[in-house]
């Protein structure tokens, strides 16, 4: 029992990895490639444009989180969070919609779809890995 105990003791306090934003990015941008089929030239096309809407997004999601984690006490801070909260969803929503009409412009659109599921699976596997560490 007391070997039990000190392996779990030993391996909590082995440092855990750390988010490493750069090869999230370079991972995603391969995992992406290789499951949407894109070429060399698709590649190259795509991700200049896929990054800036990546970088509106995360501001988008840094005003939801900053919102998610406020405290609030009266009813009308309350009913304005979520009123912020539906207005930054839909403008999520639209930047969407708006870099999904761009990426059809340079890719074909089963391609685009491929992405898009791409990216989601892609976020699915990240979570799970981050949830297991």
């Amino acid at each position: 029992m007391l070997m039990m105990l000190s392996s779990i003791f030993s391996y909590a306090q082995q440092p855990q990895p750390k988010f490493d934003p750069a090869k999230f990015e370079a991972d995603l941008q391969q995992y992406i490639t290789t499951e949407a089929g894109l070429c060399a030239s698709e590649s190259q096309r795509f991700f200049p444009v896929y990054k800036e809407m990546r970088t509106k997004q995360k501001a988008l999601f840094n005003q939801m989180r900053r919102y998610r984690k406020a405290e609030l006490n009266s009813e009308k801070a309350c009913e304005e969070a979520i009123k912020l909260q539906d207005r930054l969803d839909v403008e999520m929503k639209d930047l969407q919609q708006a870099y999904h009409q761009k990426f059809l412009k340079i890719l074909p659109a089963s391609k685009v779809l491929k992405v898009i599921k791409a990216e989601e699976r892609f976020h699915r596997q990240a979570f799970k890995r981050a949830a297991k560490h």
